[in-house]
């Protein structure tokens, strides 16, 4: 299933752009032409497919991911108790505050009003509702089962977000420590040490090695042009950072990263996998093909690595062979997945190898952020405090010469 851009003639005079879901460019001019409607051109859809939207205004203000998985759960709700799409559509306008989502949903009305159907009236909207999304809805429809569907992308979305609010959540505090333990070093030679200096200085002895490193430092941090120089350094990195992950090699590169990390690797890895096999067992119980379903599964994933191992694997399966053996070719998955797809493969029972999968990777998931969280806060502590002794013990150690010297 794929999105389809056409321009139709509506009677003489009326032309209408739009989108729809089909399978194929025959699929998709077939079905506008039982919409009523003269198909003049039909073609892949495209980024472009929303422009005319984004002009007219629409594309101010900020539509959060929750609020899309709240919308799919109502209407399938809606719909289950038997109200028509359009007037679930005005009961789901009139309680939504976002006035975005609000705007949208009016659009999406007002199209299925002249005669189209959710899918290709959800695909004028792609920068809110992915290819994924609109497939979905698009198979319900065919299958006549859209509240499943709209139920399925809900809990798909759910888990879906809160595996990523786990690891947000997880990084949350040792970000926070990390911040706040280098403040407070910070303060400390910047503030503390420079006046312990001049009493230091006043004593006349030799200072011990680490007083005299403290020292040093503080001296190099209170100077005026340092900081200045840091905070353009920073911004300069940042912007290079940014500019580098906009680029497919600098994604690339960070994605390498972020699997080979000593403690957060495994846990990348085991997220990815998980959305992979949640995403493509939904897509197969929804009646998606095996070659558009990995297609479209690829494109939700992140991690650049994975995604160009798995494309590799979709080109092998065109040519015959089998799911299990082309991601048995690559060390990157684990030989669980690789034994459980294969089994599921043989035994005609895919889905439920996938929803398997998706179910342990899930659970090793929040097991591998719950370890994580154990062991960075107490590598954290340990780390600031250590920073912290040496400061303190630099900053004593004059002092107990000193005592020496009088006794």
């Amino acid at each position: 299933m794929g999105l389809y851009r056409y321009k139709a003639k509506k009677g003489p005079d009326k032309v209408i752009t739009s989108v729809i879901a089909a399978g194929s460019k025959e699929e998709a001019v077939d079905k506008i032409s039982k919409m009523g409607y003269l198909p003049v051109l039909v073609e892949v859809s495209g980024s472009s497919s929303n422009d005319n939207f984004k002009q007219q205004g629409f594309f101010a203000g900020r539509i959060k991911q929750k609020q899309i998985t709240v919308f799919a759960r109502q209407l399938s709700i809606l719909l289950k108790s038997g109200v028509p799409i359009l007037k679930a559509l005005i009961i789901l306008t009139n309680q939504t505050p976002n006035q975005k989502l609000k705007r949208i949903l009016n659009s999406v009305r007002v199209q299925i009003k002249d005669g189209k159907t959710l899918s290709s009236a959800l695909a004028f909207h792609s920068e809110v509702f992915s290819v994924l999304f609109v497939s979905l809805i698009a198979a319900g429809e065919e299958s006549g089962t859209m509240e499943v569907a709209l139920l399925r992308i809900a809990e798909y979305r759910k888990k879906k977000e809160q595996i990523f609010s786990d690891i947000r959540t997880a990084l949350t505090y040792p970000i926070l420590m990390a911040l706040v333990g280098t403040g407070t070093i910070i303060f400390m030679l910047t503030f503390v040490m420079p006046r312990l200096l001049s009493i230091f200085t006043r004593l006349g002895q030799e200072l011990p090695l680490p007083t005299k490193i403290l020292i040093s430092i503080s001296n190099f941090l209170t100077q005026q042009w340092v900081w200045p120089v840091f905070v353009l350094g920073i911004a300069v990195i940042f912007i290079l950072i940014k500019r580098m992950m906009a680029t497919k090699a600098g994604k690339l590169i960070a994605s390498h990263i972020k699997l080979r990390s000593p403690i957060f690797g495994a846990l990348f890895l085991k997220a990815e996998l998980a959305q992979f096999s949640r995403t493509l067992d939904l897509l197969l119980k929804s009646g998606i093909q095996l070659l558009s379903a990995i297609q479209k599964s690829i494109a939700t994933l992140d991690n650049e690595v994975i995604k160009q191992e798995l494309k590799k694997g979709y080109k092998s399966i065109e040519q015959g062979e089998t799911f299990g053996a082309t991601l048995d070719k690559c060390s990157l998955f684990p030989k669980f997945m690789v034994n459980l797809v294969s089994v599921g493969e043989e035994s005609g029972k895919i889905e439920g190898a996938l929803e398997e999968l998706a179910i342990t990777y899930e659970e090793e998931t929040d097991e591998a952020i719950k370890i994580m969280t154990n062991l960075l806060e107490p590598l954290m502590i340990l780390f600031m405090g250590v920073i912290v002794g040496f400061i303190i013990v630099s900053m004593l150690l004059p002092v107990f010469q000193l005592n020496l010297i009088v006794q």
